[in-house]
């Protein structure tokens, strides 16, 4: 297993900004090269997007166009944002940030927490699932594992298209979601959750957007010290942002567009978590002078996996399908993808199982293979299957390498003997890195040989010899390095969440293969039912399961086989048939009917600004908001809410200002939500400013959206008449 572009673990630092461009394609050092204003990379899978971007940053950095300190990369897991890191680092590029969304925004919240909002900021919570079930027995209501899991869901998804517990009926019914209990339901047990957070004062991994959203929109002198430390941001998968994502970025950004962004609208399979690809695909619609560049030269997959990869795009539906990229194989040809049909899931595993144990004794490195399925229930079946034949694997998603106990305990021993290695027997005769790092593990439990079977030895050993592995590598990278040197690396690839390559075959689901790529991939389950999922009901549903697909068929290099089974258990009725999706793929089936999507081909789009008024007012422009007061051009979002600069004098009236918090907080209270999710302050000035008459009046005050004039209109309306505020809280 490996990330998603095959370079060597160390390669040497170029010595020069130029040798930073050395190597790439001519669309990837448009990317590198394109370093001043919008830009938006579309890249398919295997097109070398992270190598692009990186080497986009390295090379402002080592020409002097960039300030390290200036930039910011955001992406979406801490693996991908240490692996961006490494790969920076490599070029000669460190002192960059490179974060997830929620790390970014967590360290922004805990630096400005004291003088935005003082005391003691609350505490995160990891895991919110055991609050939701303590919310639940607050309710009196019963949820099982599954429907907890599914609670929570639903829960996040809330948060990060900003729709607050009294929304939640409404607005689950418009984006088509089945909801795991009544909606009315999980309204209820949303709105306990945050009544439970705010009296344990706790806080969630969406709080933390949430508040940095709101910290950023109420205080324009933080907003202004953000603006002013980061002044380039690069954002990574940019089809899984988030309503929620896309409000902090915009924030972070003010009225600068120094924002490149990368993207595939084709693998969007995140959108049950509020993900949403219309960011990237509008993207040249609010930036008219973007520059758009195209990667579609695959450098991972045979012409042969390619070729199944296009066809399975070839006959979506769909805006994501309208925007699709045929890729272009730069591999030599390989073996066509395998098709195999099963009596039994039992029986498919087995034969999965006996090509892979086939494959390994032909020289395949079991790291370099991978079984991929759609649910993680199926993974018990395979692991039963490769364990019968004695072929060590390992789980995605499971403990994390730097967290195992035995990583753990090898660390400390690394680090005592690179302090104390004087004194230590063990090291008398080993003179290099390697045989350092050998011969003190050797007494942690690692050996030459792996120990014979699988299971909880065989494990432990694997990341033993995963560590040895890679001192061999460092060594080989930096041969004068020393133990304190590999430690300091160790520490480092914790950190980032790097972990080594385990020989072992990986076996993941879909959704967590996705960034990752092997030489021999085996697609297991494709069958109607699991592929498309029997609860993708929709024509987008669908097309997001067929995306979900063409990750797993991107992830192979050489070899691809795909298989499924015609009963689920031996002696079954064998109803089953092969997935929809591979209808005109596999031999023997014929074509879906439909209408087949136009590929783009790769290529650079340049940007442009129309000196002539547009025929049809392009979506996003607006004239330039000024001070009612002095009559200044205005630039920072708070003053435009208030319509006037901070200094000049205000006319408002303090009692309606007064009234209208009082009132917030009663709304806030009785929603379950944070008082800034009702109005902001601003915009309660803006309103006990201008004192509106009417609906129209109030919808022009900057912060009144439609929703919200709908939800707090009549309220607000009757407040500054003078009279008492009587909405019912509870109408959608």
């Amino acid at each position: 297993m490996t990330a998603a572009t095959h370079s060597p673990l160390f390669p040497r630092v170029p010595d020069s900004a130029d040798a930073v461009l050395e190597g790439l394609d001519p669309e990837q050092r448009e990317v590198a090269t394109a370093l001043h204003g919008p830009v938006c990379v579309l890249a398919g899978a295997g097109t070398g997007k992270t190598r692009a971007i990186t080497h986009r940053i390295a090379y402002g950095v080592r020409a002097g166009i960039l300030q390290p300190s200036s930039v910011l990369a955001v992406t979406f897991t801490n693996r991908a944002a240490g692996e961006m890191r490494g790969r920076l680092r490599q070029l000669g590029a460190q002192g960059v940030q490179a974060r997830t969304f929620h790390s970014a925004a967590l360290r922004q919240l805990q630096y400005f927490w004291p003088k935005a909002i003082g005391g003691s900021m609350p505490r995160l919570v990891d895991r919110k699932i055991q609050l939701v079930a303590d919310a639940a027995a607050a309710c009196g209501t019963r949820l099982d594992r599954n429907e907890l899991r599914d609670v929570t869901g639903e829960i996040e998804w809330s948060k990060v298209t900003q729709t607050v517990p009294a929304d939640y009926t409404l607005a689950a019914k418009r984006a088509g979601r089945e909801a795991p209990r009544d909606p009315v339901e999980i309204a209820h047990l949303y709105a306990a959750y945050e009544d439970l957070k705010r009296d344990r004062n706790v806080i969630d991994f969406e709080d933390v957007l949430l508040l940095t959203v709101a910290v950023l929109q109420d205080r324009h002198d933080i907003a202004e010290q953000v603006r002013s430390q980061y002044q380039h941001f690069v954002v990574d998968e940019y089809q899984d942002v988030s309503p929620l994502q896309q409000r902090l970025l915009d924030l972070w950004l003010g009225e600068r567009n120094n924002l490149c962004v990368v993207g595939d609208a084709s693998q969007t399979i995140y959108s049950f978590t509020g993900a949403t690809p219309d960011h990237l695909l509008d993207f040249r619609t609010r930036h008219p002078a973007a520059t758009v560049v195209k990667l579609v030269r695959d450098y991972r997959s045979t012409p042969q996996v390619v070729h199944l990869a296009n066809g399975l795009l070839a006959q979506a539906r769909g805006r994501a399908a309208d925007h699709r990229l045929e890729l272009l194989s730069q591999r030599a040809p390989g073996p066509e993808p395998v098709y195999s049909e099963y009596t039994d899931e039992p029986a498919e595993a087995e034969g999965a199982a006996r090509r892979i144990r086939e494959l390994i004794d032909a020289g395949v490195p079991a790291a370099e293979i991978a079984v991929l399925f759609r649910t993680n229930s199926q993974s018990e079946t395979y692991e039963q299957a490769l364990a019968d034949v004695g072929v060590p694997y390992q789980l995605r998603g499971a403990e994390r390498f730097f967290d195992r106990p035995e990583v753990r305990k090898a660390g400390v021993a690394l680090r005592g003997a690179a302090r104390f290695g004087g004194n230590d027997s063990l090291l008398d005769d080993a003179v290099t890195l390697p045989s350092q790092v050998r011969a003190v593990l050797s007494g942690e439990g690692w050996t030459t040989e792996p120990p014979a079977g699988s299971g909880a030895v065989r494990e432990r050993w694997e990341s033993l010899a995963a560590l040895v592995g890679l001192a061999h590598d460092f060594a080989a990278a930096r041969p004068d390095a020393t133990l304190g040197d590999f430690v300091a690396e160790l520490d480092e690839r914790a950190n980032a969440q790097h972990a080594p390559t385990i020989q072992g075959v990986t076996l993941a689901s879909l959704h967590s293969a996705k960034g990752l790529e092997w030489d021999v991939v085996f697609l297991v389950g494709v069958a109607e039912g699991m592929m498309p999922i029997t609860y993708a009901k929709t024509d987008e549903q669908v097309e997001e399961e067929r995306r979900l697909l063409y990750v797993g068929v991107t992830r192979a290099r050489e070899r691809l086989h795909v298989s499924w089974a015609l009963a689920r258990s031996p002696g079954g009725r064998p109803n089953r048939r092969p997935s929809r999706f591979l209808d005109g793929l596999r031999p023997g089936s014929t074509a879906t009917v439909g209408r087949a999507a136009a590929g783009a081909s790769g290529g650079v789009e340049r940007g442009f600004v129309s000196e002539a008024p547009a025929a049809v007012p392009r979506r996003g422009r607006r004239t330039p908001a000024r001070c009612r007061v002095c009559g200044r051009t205005l630039t920072d979002a708070g003053e435009m809410k208030l319509m006037r600069c901070e200094e000049c004098p205000s006319d408002m009236d303090e009692g309606l200002y007064e009234r209208l918090r009082d009132w917030r907080a009663e709304r806030a209270r009785r929603s379950g939500q944070p008082d800034f999710c009702v109005f902001t302050d601003k915009t309660l000035m803006a309103i006990a400013e201008a004192v509106p008459d009417d609906v129209g009046e109030l919808a022009r005050i900057p912060g009144v959206r439609a929703r919200k004039l709908t939800l707090y209109g009549a309220d607000v309306l009757a407040l500054c008449a003078g009279r008492e505020a009587g909405g019912d809280d509870e109408r959608d």
